[in-house]
């Protein structure tokens, strides 16, 4: 009689998930998640597909410089980190087909993760601590979409995840977030002139996909104002599919629209009284235009770097090869490294940042400070 009755139970907590879940094509959820303990309405998820349907790199390999070059183009979008020495970047490309690759950089572990619906890619920790918890948390594609953005699973306890925000909303760790880890969204050739001996993330992933193609053709359009499978309105202080650089100081956000490059290529600014300096360059194409990804337009790339150098405050102009500060002269580059002058050889401190499209950005932060010129 008891197993009877256990059963009864499993059964009605699998059909409470699918019916609380916005779930059109009735897919047979078992998901193990404690659904009772949540942040946030579980009408607010729809799913599409299966978990890990979108199958995440577990076991990623990599390709050196010249492997790379073979078989990537020049202005090739990539989500590049470098953590104790050590650099890997990771292709949109390939991204855009798996979602997820849980890694390991400089003996830090680490999920870079994509949502190429909301153009968002962001870099985690995957060591989590929460309620006197240590967690080794390893993720999944869950299948379901929260304002159009990527909703991740874990493997240890399958809560699920707000990709954009790093943040649990359902299951066992329900209030947790995750702590960035600092990347940049840079171009296979501004990589390797930066790191020459990084590696970067193969096409061997143990899946057949196309990758360099794109399925998503002329989404990021500015003239597109309704993004898909986003149900809530679209803020109209920007465009839905303007991209967005965003920076947190003081638990406060701001964000700086990439139309703000169009005249200049770097923004020396400063928000809740800490300075900051923007860069661009035009280098980087979109992963979301073109059926071809290497024929797309060039949208450019943005880092984002405190300008203190040794307690002095750097002002920085752009240059033909780069970026020059005004008060030594200095030449630095796109990753804020320092390649000629007074201070060669020295680093800019990155400040974390994203590359997100405005409408998913604001959906979740509608409270952030536009930068204006």
């Amino acid at each position: 009689m008891k197993k009877v009755v256990s059963s009864s139970i499993v059964f009605l907590f699998i059909i409470t998930v699918v019916v609380a879940q916005n779930n059109p094509k009735n897919l047979p959820f078992n998901w193990k998640t404690d659904t009772a303990n949540r942040i946030v309405s579980l009408d607010e998820f729809t799913a599409l597909l299966m978990p890990d349907g979108i199958p995440p790199i577990d076991e990623p390999k990599f390709w050196d410089r010249e492997k790379a070059e073979n078989n990537y183009f020049t202005h090739e979008p990539v989500v590049a980190l470098e953590i104790s020495g050590e650099a890997k970047a990771y292709p949109l490309s390939v991204l855009m087909y798996h979602e997820i690759v849980n890694d390991e950089a400089g003996s830090k572990k680490v999920t870079i993760t994509y949502c190429p619906l909301c153009n968002t890619a962001v870099v985690y920790d995957r060591r989590l601590e929460f309620e006197g918890v240590t967690y080794l948390l390893d993720f999944g594609v869950s299948g379901m979409l929260r304002n159009s953005d990527l909703v991740m699973w874990d493997r240890q306890t399958q809560s699920w995840w707000q990709q954009l925000t790093g943040e649990a909303l359902v299951g066992k760790l329900a209030g947790a977030r995750l702590n960035l880890v600092s990347s940049m969204l840079i171009s296979l050739e501004e990589f390797f002139e930066t790191y020459p001996e990084g590696k970067i993330l193969s096409t061997e992933t143990g899946h057949f996909s196309e990758y360099g193609s794109n399925p998503y053709t002329g989404y990021d359009a500015l003239t597109n104002e309704q993004p898909r499978l986003f149900k809530g309105e679209v803020d109209p202080r920007l465009p839905a599919m303007e991209r967005v650089i965003d920076i947190q100081i003081e638990s406060e956000y701001k964000i700086y629209p990439l139309s703000s490059f169009e005249k200049t290529d770097v923004i020396n600014d400063q928000f809740k009284d800490t300075p900051v300096v923007l860069f661009h360059t035009s280098k980087t194409v979109s992963v979301v235009d073109k059926k071809n990804i290497a024929e797309s337009k060039q949208v450019g790339s943005v880092t984002v770097f405190s300008p203190l150098v040794e307690g002095e405050l750097l002002h920085f102009e752009k240059r033909e090869n780069g970026f020059r500060d005004m008060q030594t002269g200095s030449e630095w580059n796109i990753a804020g490294k320092c390649i000629s002058g007074i201070h060669k050889g020295k680093s800019l401190t990155p400040i974390p940042h994203g590359n997100h499209f405005a409408f998913a950005w604001l959906a979740f932060h509608p409270e952030s400070d536009i930068f204006s010129e």
